[in-house]
């Protein structure tokens, strides 16, 4: 039998999981993020981790086909990490730091382009080529396929998503510097942001006034018990959703968009408000695409880090 792992590292813990190559998760488990000192330790922790599995397991690593590991941080295609504000990291070959101390080889990519490979593969867009990933959270993440292969782009850059302009005319500034990004619309706190600025308009009367504090989920639950207020703020979020992903549409031509992260909890809601957005303002030959929702959650990250480990040894 052949193995491989996936590692999807977070600001305070990193998941990592074993697997068959044939896409099996056999055991999943986590370790504690340590930041300190720029997150130096990070590399170490999880090669002594993959090292102390395999001895645990008796697993030969002659049997492992790689480990993939999902970085929160642009990644290029051959590893290089292009800083990493969440951990503290500096530019350097994840590739190759972490093949040294693990003996096995690795491959590196970007969390959110690990969690769309996870969802091509074993999740809401298994047996697609061509998907487009959308991770609604606090902020907006994404990963595009095509052919199979994600886009990393030169700089690792390739699938921000929460980062295409919607709105040319927002003063407000971005985490990243910008303005009038979608991740100031359709995150978490992106829709909690525009909430707050409604509920200071005069004659605004909504049940979202009696949160003491304001939540993503208490605007999803109000627009589905009726609350107009609610539910306005909930297409406004949609509908510049569907612009970036109109402008992501009809450069790639997806056959599937899926919405995943923690927003995407709150259901159809999401997939058929924006799907009434794009439809509406896309040519003809656009609209055969489905609008699904992500179904592995936290465990599409380290599924699409050992797939990614897999096709890195594929075209090795």
């Amino acid at each position: 039998m052949k193995y491989c792992f996936g590692v999807d590292i977070g600001g305070t813990t990193i998941k990592m999981g074993l697997f068959t190559s044939e896409g099996e998760l056999l055991e999943k488990w986590e370790i504690p993020t340590r930041r300190e000192n720029g997150g130096e330790k990070v590399p170490g922790d999880i090669a002594d981790s993959i090292n102390q599995k395999c001895d645990e397991k008796h697993i030969d690593k002659k049997d492992v086909v790689g480990a993939g590991v999902g970085v929160p941080g642009p990644v290029t295609g051959d590893g290089m990490v292009m800083k990493c504000a969440n951990l503290g990291w500096d530019i350097f070959n994840v590739n190759e730091k972490m093949s040294s101390l693990t003996g096995l080889k690795c491959t590196a990519l970007n969390d959110a382009n690990a969690a769309a490979l996870g969802e091509l593969w074993r999740g809401s867009a298994k047996g697609l080529k061509n998907m487009v990933f959308v991770t609604l959270g606090t902020g907006v993440g994404g990963g595009i396929v095509i052919d199979g292969n994600i886009i990393h782009g030169i700089h690792g850059g390739g699938g921000e998503i929460g980062h295409i302009v919607v709105n040319s005319s927002e003063e407000a500034i971005c985490g990243c510097g910008g303005h009038g990004h979608l991740e100031q619309y359709a995150s978490a706190t992106g829709i909690v942001r525009i909430a707050r600025k409604k509920l200071k308009e005069d004659g605004c009367e909504t049940v979202l006034k009696d949160s003491d504090d304001l939540s993503c989920k208490d605007i999803f639950d109000a627009a589905k018990a009726g609350d107009s207020v609610a539910a306005g703020l909930v297409d406004t979020m949609c509908a510049y959703l569907a612009q970036a992903l109109s402008g992501v549409g009809a450069t790639c031509d997806p056959e599937a968009y899926v919405i995943g992260g923690g927003v995407s909890k709150a259901g159809e809601i999401i997939t058929e408000t924006v799907k009434k957005h794009f439809f509406a303002n896309n040519m003809n030959v656009l609209k055969s695409a489905e609008f699904k929702l992500a179904c592995l959650g936290n465990d599409a990250g380290i599924y699409g880090a050992a797939y990614m480990s897999i096709c890195s040894q594929t075209k090795a």
